[in-house]
């Protein structure tokens, strides 16, 4: 009876993640991937997050050419489409908001899988006092399943692919966010 309704599944099994729950087997139509990244900066959290923390501001992800959006950074309203140098874009929905806390999280909501591979992406970036004596730490985590539903999906759309592809992105954009927060302590 389950396989009648995969699109059914599938929205529930979106919701169940943006929710924080984990999946039942018979949703996962996709095994789910995790990439943690993270990075240890020599600045104040305030400062970090001066970075980080507006929705609408991704200048500081190498590769993002330009930053539109709408809503702020109100959860649900705030909508952002990054544009890169090639002309692809992705388009990404806030999904949770606290700046007293220094941490967000959003969606993907529309990628090309050239760009990056993958689909039912979620992440969240978050700015973590350091302990005493110690720096910084920016984090960047995401869940994700690969761009193709074929159970032997072509090797740039496969698990490792996307893996690969995002944590590629996180090291980037870490290690940038690093050298922009650490110019003017």
């Amino acid at each position: 009876m389950v396989g009648a309704y995969p699109g059914l599944i599938r929205v529930c099994g979106i919701l169940l993640l943006e929710l924080g729950l984990p999946l039942p087997a018979s949703a996962q139509e996709l095994p789910l991937q995790k990439v943690v990244e993270s990075v240890e900066i020599d600045a104040a959290p305030e400062k970090v997050w001066s970075v980080v923390g507006t929705f609408h501001d991704m200048s500081w992800l190498p590769g993002v050419v330009k930053t539109s959006g709408t809503g702020g950074n109100t959860p649900k309203e705030a909508k952002r489409t990054l544009a890169f140098g090639s002309g692809a874009t992705i388009e990404e929905e806030l999904t949770h908001y606290n700046a007293a806390g220094l941490t967000y999280s959003y969606r993907i909501v529309q990628v090309d899988p050239k760009v990056l591979p993958v689909t039912h992406y979620t992440s969240t970036l978050t700015v973590l006092a350091p302990e005493a004596g110690g720096k910084t730490k920016l984090e960047w985590e995401g869940a994700f399943a690969r761009a193709s539903t074929e159970k032997e999906p072509p090797p740039e759309f496969n698990d490792a692919a996307a893996v690969k592809a995002v944590t590629a992105v996180y090291r980037a954009g870490l290690e940038n966010v690093k050298k922009k927060s650490e110019i003017s302590k």
